[in-house]
């Protein structure tokens, strides 16, 4: 554990998702929606584990795991939205 409370399989996932969200120019849209979710992630991380034998169609399974598990902490979507900001400035500076 990082003194973020995030595992390395966590940390990784997170910098993939920030990575992908900046390299796409989808930061502002990012940061919209994830705000939004906030207040319910862990409804959204339930709501996950409902549709995860479809998503594993799209989507790697144990990335989609590894994003469950951390939605289902209140703090999860703070600490990706930070890390996204933080892409996007060093993008930008």
């Amino acid at each position: 554990m990082t003194d973020d409370g995030l595992d390395p399989e966590e940390r990784a996932l997170l910098e993939k998702i920030a990575h992908e969200v900046v390299r796409r120019g989808l930061t502002a849209p990012a940061i919209l929606f994830l705000g939004s979710l906030a207040p319910m992630n862990f409804v959204a991380s339930q709501a996950m584990l409902f549709f995860a034998p479809m998503a594993g169609v799209v989507f790697e399974r144990r990335d989609y795991d590894v994003l469950q598990r951390m939605l289902e902490r209140r703090e999860s979507i703070e600490l990706i939205l930070s890390r996204i900001e933080e892409r996007d400035a060093e993008k930008r500076g």
